[in-house]
C-alpha cells in the first residue's frame, strides 16, 4: 500500500472527497494539489518539478476540465486539449520519476460510445463514437486509458484506470455555467421556490436516463483500489442502477418542496440517451460496492446546498439564472 500518495485536482468535487478519505489512514501522507492557482499540470516542467519536490511514491489524477452538456459544446477545444495535456504530462513524468508504485487514473463515463449496449461493459469502450456534445472530454480521457495500456505494456507502467458514472453530493459544482445534472436541478428548482413560479422547464424530453454515484461511494473505491494490484484496463464505479431524468426531476422537486410543473423542452438536446455501468469488475476486483441510497445522497445534497447558499457565493450564481 502507497504510503506518500499525491492528488491532482484536490480542491476539486470528487478531490475533497478523496483528500478527506485517504487522510483518516494515520499510515499515510496525502499531498494535495489545489489547482492551476498553484501548479498548472497542462506544462510537463511544473509535472517533473512536482514529482521531484513531494517525492511520493502513488498519484491519484482527478484534476479535469469538464462540465454539462452547455460549456462542452462552447469550449470543446480547450476540454479536449487540456484533459490530454494534463494526463499525458503526469503519465510521462511518472514514468521518468520511476518511483510510482501505483497511478490511478479517473476517467469518464462521457468516453463511452453514444449507443453503448445497456449496462455498460468496459470491453464495450471502443465500440462506436460518444455522445457528440460530450465527445472531445471522452475522447481525451479514453486515448490516455490506451497511453496507460501501451505504458504497461513497454514500460511495466502500474496503474488502475477507473471510469465513474455521474457524480453527485455535497461541495458539488453549482455554477451555471459548468454544473451538471444534479446541481443544476437544485439551482432551477430553487429559483422557482424564490420566484413563486408556477413551472420550471428543463432541456430535453426527460427520457433519458442516467446512473448517478454519491461522492464519498466513489472516495472509497479510489481508496479500495489503492490497496490491490491491477492492470491498467477500464474499471467501472458506479451503482448499477439508472433513474429517468424526469424521475429525478420529481424527486428533487419534492425533496425541496417545489410543487410547480416540471416542463421540457425537446428543442434541447438529451445527451446519450441511457447511461448504466455494468459494476461486476470493481466488487471482484476490490470488492467496491456503493453505499448510498440514492433518494439519501440527493437530501444530503440538498442539505448543504442550503446550508453554503450564501457562503460559497450561489446568490450570485443564481442571478445568472435570470
Amino acid at each position: 500500500m502507497p504510503s506518500k500518495i499525491l492528488i491532482t485536482g484536490a480542491n476539486g468535487f470528487l478531490g475533497k472527497a478523496v483528500t478527506y478519505k485517504l487522510s483518516k489512514d494515520r499510515s499515510r501522507e496525502v499531498i494535495p494539489l489545489k489547482g492551476r492557482e498553484q501548479w498548472d499540470l497542462t506544462k510537463q516542467k511544473h509535472v517533473d518539478y512536482i514529482l521531484k519536490e513531494f517525492e511520493p511514491d502513488a498519484v491519484v489524477h482527478l484534476a479535469a476540465v469538464c462540465g454539462g452538456i452547455g460549456i462542452n459544446r462552447e469550449q470543446p477545444g480547450k476540454f479536449m486539449h487540456d484533459n490530454l495535456a494534463m494526463g499525458m504530462n503526469l503519465i510521462e513524468s511518472c514514468r521518468k520519476y520511476g518511483k510510482i508504485e501505483k497511478f490511478v487514473m479517473v476517467g469518464t463515463v462521457c468516453a463511452y460510445p453514444k449507443y453503448t449496449p445497456v449496462p455498460f461493459k468496459e470491453e464495450d469502450l471502443w465500440n462506436g463514437y460518444p455522445e457528440e456534445t460530450n465527445a472531445p472530454y471522452g475522447i481525451a480521457k479514453k486515448t490516455l486509458t490506451e497511453l496507460l495500456i501501451a505504458y504497461h505494456k513497454q514500460y511495466g507502467f502500474k496503474s488502475t484506470n477507473l471510469i465513474p458514472v455521474n457524480m453527485y453530493g455535497p461541495s458539488d459544482n453549482f455554477n451555471p455555467q459548468s454544473s451538471h445534472v444534479i446541481p443544476a436541478l437544485i439551482l432551477k428548482i430553487d429559483k422557482a421556490i424564490e420566484d413563486n413560479a408556477d413551472h420550471i422547464t428543463l432541456w430535453g424530453t426527460g427520457d433519458a436516463s442516467r446512473e448517478f454515484l454519491y461522492v464519498d461511494d466513489c472516495a472509497k473505491a479510489i481508496n479500495d483500489c489503492l490497496e490491490v494490484e491491477t492492470m491498467p484496463y477500464p474499471i467501472n464505479v458506479g451503482t448499477g442502477q439508472e433513474i429517468k431524468i424526469r424521475e429525478l426531476a420529481t424527486k428533487l422537486s419534492q425533496i425541496m418542496g417545489f410543487e410547480g410543473e416540471i416542463r421540457y423542452d425537446s428543442d434541447f438536446p438529451d445527451g446519450q440517451p441511457r447511461r448504466c455501468l455494468d459494476v461486476n469488475k470493481a466488487h471482484k476486483l476490490f470488492g467496491f460496492e456503493a453505499k448510498t441510497k440514492l433518494y439519501d445522497g440527493l437530501k444530503n445534497t440538498v442539505s448543504w446546498y442550503y446550508k453554503n447558499k450564501c457562503k460559497e457565493g450561489l446568490d450570485e450564481y443564481l442571478s445568472q439564472l435570470g
